[in-house]
């Protein structure tokens, strides 16, 4: 009962979303727009606001960003999760870090090194930029996968004569499987909801989060088109991690 207050709690605020998007016209007290249109689609794709370029974008940093972080984290996380005690504490709060440092100090500090490396205002530049928090969420989550149990399944394996390479294929990739596609997923909302590291780091490299802010404060209607816009890969991406997890 409660995950399910919980998912309405999070799901409800939401549906105000497509209602505000399609009212041309809502002035409070009225609980219903006075008129409805399409203005905030008519806005959103005009060619001067680029949402298709910054869609791209995003959705390419966001799937570059995760695959790398998944790369360098499966491995890391692994490596923490055999340490001694002590030693995997140290490890897990250096790498909580850069989590408590504002996105767009980050963003201003990375650029001195990216200028020089000839990577502001790329694409390469800003998953660099993302891996910085990214990365740390992806090893967090998956340390405690790497655990005596699994230890036990793949010590078990190779008592039954499995190669190295046949116990990761047969044991450690599917035990693993439901955790590594929930840091896929976590590591791909973190990205792609980046805003103060893309704004210093990306330069001319609009990114959907970039896009979205400055309407915010000036046009309702048109934030609430983007918003709808900008819940889709992440969505997709959740029934994708569920078909995982099933």
């Amino acid at each position: 009962m409660w995950a399910w207050l919980v998912a309405a709690a999070a799901v409800v605020p939401l549906l105000v979303l497509p209602v505000r998007g399609l009212a041309d016209v809502w002035r409070a007290p009225a609980l219903v727009p006075q008129a409805w249109g399409t203005r905030g689609l008519e806005v959103l794709f005009q060619p001067g606001t680029r949402v298709g370029e910054a869609i791209t974008t995003s959705t390419l940093v966001a799937v570059a960003t995760t695959a790398v972080a998944l790369a360098l984290g499966w491995p890391a996380a692994r490596a923490v999760a055999a340490a001694p005690r002590h030693q995997r504490l140290v490890a897990m709060a250096a790498l909580g870090v850069p989590l408590l440092v504002p996105a767009y100090a980050v963003g201003t500090g990375l650029v001195t090194w990216l200028l020089r490396l000839g990577l502001a205002d790329s694409i390469p530049g800003l998953v660099l930029a993302h891996l910085v928090y990214v990365l740390p969420y992806v090893v967090l989550t998956l340390v405690p996968v790497f655990g005596d149990r699994l230890r036990q399944l793949e010590e078990a394996a190779a008592t039954l004569g499995a190669s190295r390479w046949r116990r990761l294929w047969l044991v450690t990739l599917p035990a693993t499987a439901p955790t590594t596609a929930l840091a896929g997923l976590l590591g791909f909302l973190v990205s792609w909801s980046q805003y103060g590291t893309s704004l210093a780091v990306g330069g001319g490299r609009l990114t959907l989060p970039v896009v979205l802010l400055p309407f915010v404060e000036r046009d309702p209607q048109v934030t609430a088109v983007l918003a709808l816009v900008f819940l889709v890969p992440p969505v997709a991406a959740l029934v994708a991690v569920r078909r995982v997890w099933r």
